[in-house]
């Protein structure tokens, strides 16, 4: 049977203050998909850029953002057998997660480890999932390396730190003064970036740069994570954030820009891109979440929730992460 849901919807571009809430009727899961009660639902500055109306390609207004969810499945459509009603799942790429009950695909769920805070399981999906591939997709790290991460407080900051630890890795990681304590929590040397020559003091303490930089900040920073990779190091963009979502679409092209000319140089330093793409990979978001999940389950990360907020708090969440008021990764829990 169908369900009345809440939903917390985006009506036009513009400031948190566009968040409404929209009561509808949600159908009955369609074929191969599940209905799923939402338990925990992620904030991410790509659902505070959409928002905006800063990415292109944004569903049609009103709609509700939100990318990943851990949440209980509560009925199944026709076809379904890969899971049991009563059970507790992830998905990463269900559009629309802010909001009490979501239809998705089975074949996207994730089995959530019994005996894990749902709110902690989804602090830990789409963010340590970004931060698992920058680490061992994209750049392949090893023991013994050494990384700079920029914005090492946030969400993915703090998930890359976690797991850079976990794998033996020398980190470094750039904050505003009020987070340094935050970021040396995590096993690694804090930087501030903004009273720091964050290049020269990387190089300094790393005897000539590091292995590997993740940036998702946008503008300048990318300059600055390009200048402290040593030779044949390699910066990994995974967002255009804070820079992107101040300066708008102009901003987003000279940020690509700048990562785009950075290749042409000669000096044996490459930059790539890297995103979470469940359209193309969904075979490696669920493998990769699987491991994630395991790691927490044993003990062996802690990802950190920065606030849980009522799913009415929504423009809140997104106040607070414009604000640089986050330290790790914010939830929504629905009710």
């Amino acid at each position: 049977m169908s369900v009345q849901n809440l939903s917390m919807v985006i009506t036009r571009p513009g400031g948190p203050e566009v968040f409404q809430p929209l009561t509808s009727t949600l159908p009955e899961p369609g074929a191969g998909e599940v209905r799923l009660r939402v338990l925990a639902a992620g904030v991410s500055y790509g659902d505070v850029m959409m928002r905006l109306g800063n990415v292109p390609g944004s569903p049609k207004q009103p709609y509700a953002p939100g990318y990943d969810v851990v949440g209980e499945v509560e009925a199944l459509g026709t076809g379904v057998s890969t899971v049991q009603v009563g059970v507790r799942v992830a998905a990463i790429g269900a559009r629309g997660g802010y909001t009490t009950f979501l239809n998705v695909k089975a074949t996207d769920l994730v089995p959530v480890p019994d005996g894990l805070d749902p709110l902690v399981a989804g602090a830990a999906v789409l963010n340590y999932v970004t931060a698992y591939q920058l680490l061992h997709r994209a750049v392949r790290v090893s023991a013994g390396q050494s990384v700079l991460v920029q914005a090492a407080a946030g969400g993915v900051g703090t998930a890359l730190l976690d797991l850079g630890r976990e794998a033996g890795l020398t980190l470094y990681g750039t904050a505003s003064a009020g987070k340094l304590d935050l970021v040396r929590r995590f096993g690694a040397t804090a930087l501030d970036y903004r009273t720091q020559d964050v290049p020269a003091r990387v190089k300094e303490l790393s005897g000539g740069g590091v292995s590997a930089a993740f940036d998702g900040v946008g503008g300048a920073s990318f300059s600055k994570s390009y200048a402290a990779l040593a030779a044949g190091g390699r910066l990994v963009v995974y967002g255009f954030g804070p820079a992107a979502s101040r300066g708008g679409r102009g901003a987003l092209a000279t940020s690509f820009l700048r990562v785009m000319l950075f290749n042409l140089r000669p000096d044996g330093r490459k930059v790539g891109f890297h995103f979470v793409d469940t359209a193309r990979h969904q075979d490696w978001v669920r493998e990769d979440l699987g491991k994630v999940f395991a790691l927490l389950a044993a003990g062996n990360i802690q990802p950190l929730v920065a606030a849980r907020l009522p799913l009415r708090s929504a423009a809140e969440a997104h106040r607070m992460l414009e604000a640089g008021e986050v330290r790790g990764k914010l939830v929504l829990i629905p009710g």
